[in-house]
């Protein structure tokens, strides 16, 4: 027999006491006594034969009670959460306020998920921009493909350099006359204009001759990745070799051919490619920007205090997402944060902010899910893990092995909750 209460404190915190009595305490009892009699051994007694009133004096009631208590503990733990309706965020902390022979009192610390006050959510005086793609957005991909293409020609001696051209350089870097490491490079291929290089750079070779030296004279930004030459002067010993112009190829059907792109044989075929491929670009990013404008005013007309766990486990969630990319791009997390010079404590806490966003949208819509008696069906869920599976290239089985059907559905009422946010616009 269990009795249970539940007393909400600050933060989301509160005390969940269950009383447990009866058959289930003294079922728990036998249960570590036995299994304490099979296991201790007193000197002349074969193990397992040593009398109860030894045992019992031996390793205290209180000792015997507190092991009946973990043994009860997680039935109790859940029939109170079931009771009482609770959604634990955190591990809860047990206590034993009070354990006699005919009952224990356990005191469990949870914390739950916060209560949410919701603002308005209809009727938001927000809209999607408009998209429009210009002829001037179309002519740039073109553009963009014909510098793709586009050749490296030597310029005549004595001819100087200009923004756009390519210079071939060598370099080295000293800050008070001492080289310093990763400052120097040979046969660097660097094109003006680009901004690969640290600010000012590459605008001091401007009208540079080949087999000019000269030194450059730069800043590094404050937030430069090296501590040790953030926001220090350094001076770069450039040594040009060449000097190179981009040569375009002019605009026409063999150009875009040179793509190999199916159905993409001439430029009027190029152009309406791109113009679709701009438009379905343009709407995505206006959806997105929609969406997160809504959504902005929704948590922001709504009232929660966000316990720290639940932002701290958001952050651990995306600090793994982080290192499965950097697994998927070749690199460990540990190279990118040794590149960018930071800890692992650093990448986190500047995740903060985005997991805080992402903690109480998620509480905001769970709220409006609740309040609207939004519902997804088994139905819907099938539909979902199908599509899933086609998209994925993978069986529904295997879909369904990695991801739960609660996880789907939560998912779906989420996005029924966005839509009726967005469908009630003003």
């Amino acid at each position: 027999m269990m009795q249970s209460s539940w007393t909400l404190k600050e933060n989301s915190t509160g005390e969940l006491v269950v009383t447990v009595e009866g058959d289930a305490w003294e079922k728990a009892q036998k249960k570590v006594f036995k299994a304490a009699k099979n296991q201790i051994t007193i000197k002349g007694f074969r193990k397992g034969q040593v009398p109860d009133a030894l045992i019992r004096k031996q390793l205290g009631n209180d000792y015997l009670f507190s092991l009946a208590a973990e043994e009860v503990a997680n039935d109790a733990l859940r029939d109170g959460i079931k009771e009482h309706d609770l959604t634990l965020v955190d591990r809860p902390l047990l206590d034993i306020k009070e354990a006699t022979k005919e009952a224990v009192v356990l005191s469990f610390t949870c914390t739950v998920s916060p209560e949410v006050t919701l603002g308005d959510y209809k009727g938001l005086d927000i809209h999607k921009a408009e998209v429009n793609v210009t002829d001037e957005d179309v002519q740039a991909e073109l553009e963009a493909l014909q510098s793709r293409y586009a050749d490296w020609v030597l310029k005549e001696e004595g001819q100087t350099a200009e923004n756009g051209d390519q210079v071939v350089i060598d370099f080295v870097g000293t800050k008070d006359g001492v080289p310093f490491e990763g400052g120097a490079g040979q046969e660097y291929p660097l094109e003006l204009g680009s901004n690969t290089f640290i600010p000012g750079f590459e605008e001091q070779l401007v009208g540079v001759k080949s087999g000019d030296v000269k030194d450059v004279v730069v800043t590094f930004p404050e937030d430069y990745n090296e501590e040790s030459l953030a926001g220090q002067e350094a001076v770069f010993n450039v040594t040009v070799h060449d000097i190179k112009a981009k040569e375009l190829p002019e605009i026409n059907d063999e150009l875009v051919q040179r793509l190999k792109q199916e159905g993409v044989e001439t430029v009027e075929q190029y152009k309406e490619n791109k113009r679709t491929e701009l438009v379905n670009r343009k709407e995505k990013q206006a959806e997105d920007e929609f969406e997160n404008a809504l959504m902005d005013q929704v948590t922001a007309n709504a009232k929660v205090e966000i316990p720290e766990v639940m932002i701290q486990s958001e952050v651990d969630r995306m600090y793994r997402n982080f290192e499965n990319q950097m697994q998927g791009s070749g690199f460990t997390a540990q190279q990118f944060l040794q590149a960018t010079n930071q800890t692992e404590a650093d990448l986190k806490a500047n995740m903060v902010p985005e997991a805080t966003k992402n903690v109480l949208s998620s509480l905001v819509l769970e709220a409006i899910i609740k309040q609207e008696n939004i519902i997804a069906s088994d139905e819907e869920a099938e539909e979902e893990y199908n599509k899933m599976a086609e998209q994925y290239q993978m069986d529904v089985a295997q879909i369904k092995a990695i991801i739960s059907i609660d996880s789907i559905k939560g998912e779906l009422e989420s996005r029924k909750a966005l839509d009726l946010i967005k469908s009630s616009v003003k």
